[in-house]
């Protein structure tokens, strides 16, 4: 596995963190591709209960590697580096967190949208950087920011490109935790590892269903909402669960 990336697996977490801090984890082709790789091996491992994204030192991604250059046209580039990576974040059916430890700008903000439940440090600093060279915000995030925080205010944070801190992020919809710096990692891995203990297979059902729902009429969602309520009620998981509400105990799911 590439040095740019740095992989570990604890307590059925996978732990997937950008590795080119002296750059704040400015996001190069040979990263984007040991991550994409990464994420794929995650999914297929029934081992990985949940996935964590975060960055090593003092920036979680501060975009794309602008001195390393790019080379034809910029939508090739992106469909070879940075699209593999928000897709497979959005479509597997396991819970990713990402954890913005730092730096989150330009593409490395539209990476920390793509997490299921983002998380910041309290000096993260977010920031929709594309305008400052003249272009547009990519890798997801003109799809991502609006649903979050609505068209106008996404609109404002494109065009003007202004630094979000991680109060105001939480305040604007942008991450759903902000946690002390000196506790950050460990308050992640808390949330991780509750994530991983819990039905996971639901909860990549869940996400399946939130997905479709975004662009989905009502009635076409509680359609689908049918289709995956019949695979979570054959799970043992369900089983489990409606058992150890019975006998008053805590569940313990084994995510299948």
């Amino acid at each position: 596995m590439s040095e740019t990336i740095a992989t570990r697996l604890e307590n059925n977490v996978f732990y997937l963190h950008m590795n080119r801090p002296e750059s704040l984890n400015a996001a190069n082709e040979e990263m984007l591709s040991a991550m994409s790789q990464a994420l794929t091996q995650a999914e297929r491992d029934p081992n990985v209960r949940c996935i964590v994204v975060t960055g090593n030192g003092r920036g979680f991604c501060s975009g794309a590697d602008l001195k390393a250059g790019i080379h034809g046209s910029l939508k090739d580039h992106l469909d070879r580096t940075f699209r593999p990576v928000v897709s497979k974040m959005r479509s597997i059916a396991k819970p990713v967190v990402t954890a913005v430890n730092g730096i989150a700008a330009g593409a490395g903000a539209s990476i920390a949208l793509a997490g299921d439940i983002r998380v910041f440090a309290e000096s993260a600093v977010f920031v929709e950087a594309f305008s400052g060279i003249a272009l547009i915000p990519d890798a997801g995030s003109t799809w991502l920011l609006p649903r979050m925080v609505g068209y106008n205010r996404a609109f404002d944070l494109m065009v003007n490109a202004e630094k979000v801190k991680a109060e105001d992020a939480y305040t604007m919809g942008l991450c759903e935790r902000v946690y002390p710096d000196a506790e950050f990692m460990a308050r992640v891995t808390d949330l991780a590892e509750k994530l991983a203990a819990g039905p996971t297979a639901t909860t990549g059902l869940t996400k399946r269903a939130l997905n479709r729902a975004m662009t989905s009429t009502f009635e076409e969602a509680l359609e689908y909402e049918g289709q995956l309520q019949d695979i979570a009620g054959a799970s043992h998981d369900f089983k489990e669960g409606v058992q150890a509400f019975l006998e008053k105990r805590p569940a313990k799911f084994i995510g299948k």
